[in-house]
């Protein structure tokens, strides 16, 4: 799905012209979407067949083809445009016939503006979860990376990987906030940087870990100040807030934000304005969150530490990154290229990584993940005299491969072994079949179309049995 597709549109039908142009206008400057008015009801499924409507808002009464006649056809062909009926009639029976109809919500006229906005900004969400759900299963079912390159910085060939790259592709466009979670070291912050470059947003990607920050700097740090709001404040600070116009906001360890801090941030959330510290002037925010936690946040709501409103506001869409010890066979992958890197930038002569040795990393469990990972190779290549890197460069870590590690990593990273030896049996095909995809995805970077090669069957074939693994899995 490319980045750049635009959000799909807001229909409103309504014979009632001078109430047609209030309501577009109303909806225009809400900053819902784009709006689209339409007179005439026998032009409804015309305009819907062109395919870029995402919700519709429909009157129940109108000339030729009413509402009620319409909502049916509407549900029938496009069952994933929430419908809106809108109504002067205030009765009770007719609002639930219209919802078992298929209706997403009611409205009664003259429309109430805070329900009415409430409304179409759910209807705004559901449509584009579903339009997101929709291009995943697709995803799912053998499409291809859209932007591939957006991902390059990070180091894998673990199938479930490539499976959130996907969920990354299918939810950046949205702009509805995110929530990274994950344990320490995991990539958060590089999943974060992903999205927003497929998000097609023009502003910068600002991080700020929250951690550590108090009731007085959070709101600092965020909104900014006015000149002279407090002793020390001789210059006017705009804010983080205000540099992510545009752009996106990545509001890292955010479990550890305080009870005030959360009120803070719900209210920026639910309302899109904050105020300076020491300004009475209301600034709109215009910037994407994106919130990380390594902490148990449903937990914490739990034990009444965090603010379930909060969260569920963060948590529209949700990225639970695997650690490192749940895709050993990356390690030898991120071993490798951590260790040119490091040598790259002594500069000294990459020392030899055996596969012995990547093998044995790949049977540890890395609390620390991805982070402790680079600072031990870093370590290794810059205290390593020999020219060979070898266990004894790694003496902080236990390397004792576990017979089932053993039997994962061993074909892909030690050829020439029989598959009684790897197996400690004779194995079924399926097991077989599996590494042999995973050790073909390795050699090839990835590359689906080169690992089907390899293995000498079809792309459709091979990303049906991704397919299946991922569901296995």
């Amino acid at each position: 799905m490319p980045a750049s597709q635009p959000r799909r549109k807001i229909l409103i039908v309504d014979d009632d012209a001078d109430f047609l142009h209030l309501l577009t206008r109303s909806l225009a400057s809400a900053g819902l979407g784009d709006v689209e008015p339409l007179s005439c009801s026998a032009a409804v499924m015309e305009r819907l067949s062109r395919g870029d409507i995402g919700v519709l808002l429909l009157d129940l009464v109108m000339p030729g083809i009413s509402g009620s006649d319409l909502l049916p056809r509407v549900n029938q062909l496009y069952p994933h445009i929430p419908v809106i009926m809108m109504t002067a009639v205030t009765d009770v029976t007719t609002a639930v016939h219209c919802i078992k109809s298929g209706a997403f919500d009611y409205l009664t006229k003259p429309l109430d503006s805070g329900r009415l906005f409430a409304t179409v900004s759910k209807a705004v969400a559901f449509s584009e979860i579903a339009a997101q759900n929709r291009q995943l299963t697709g995803f799912l079912l053998g499409e291809d990376l859209a932007r591939a390159e957006l991902f390059s910085g990070i180091i894998t060939a673990d199938p479930k990987m490539l499976v959130l790259f996907k969920l990354v592709e299918t939810i950046a466009p949205s702009l509805l906030p995110i929530l990274v979670t994950g344990e320490t070291g995991v990539g958060k912050e590089l999943i974060a940087r992903a999205i927003h470059d497929a998000s097609g947003l023009s502003g910068e990607f600002v991080p700020v870990s929250v951690a550590g920050l108090d009731d007085a700097l959070f709101p600092d740090i965020l909104f900014g100040h006015k000149r002279g709001a407090f002793t020390g404040a001789g210059e006017q600070r705009d804010g983080l807030i205000r540099k992510a116009a545009g752009g996106t906001l990545f509001l890292d360890e955010i479990g550890d934000i305080t009870p005030d801090g959360q009120k803070m941030l719900l209210r920026l959330l639910q309302e899109k304005e904050y105020y300076r510290l020491g300004s009475d002037i209301l600034y709109q925010s215009h910037a994407r969150i994106i919130a990380a936690s390594n902490r148990d946040l449903r937990a914490m709501v739990s034990a009444g530490t965090f603010r379930e409103d909060l969260y569920y506001r963060l948590c529209v869409h949700k990225i639970q990154l695997p650690s490192l010890r749940e895709r050993r066979g990356d390690i030898p992958l991120l071993a490798g290229h951590f260790a040119r890197e490091t040598a790259a930038a002594l500069p000294k002569e990459m020392p030899e990584f055996p596969v012995e040795l990547k093998t044995a990393l790949a049977g540890a469990d890395f609390p620390g993940n991805i982070r402790q990972l680079l600072n031990l190779v870093r370590n290794a290549v810059t205290c390593n005299r020999s020219g060979v890197l070898s266990r004894a460069d790694f003496s902080d870590l236990e390397l004792a491969v576990s017979p089932r590690v053993n039997r994962e990593l061993k074909l892909s990273w030690e050829g020439g072994c029989t598959l009684h030896a790897v197996f400690e049996k004779f194995p079924a095909i399926d097991e077989v079949e599996g590494l042999l995809i995973q050790e073909a995805l390795t050699l090839s970077g990835g590359n689906k179309g080169n690992a089907a090669a390899l293995l000498g069957i079809s792309r459709p074939t091979l990303n049906k049995k991704l397919a299946e693994m991922t569901a296995e899995g």
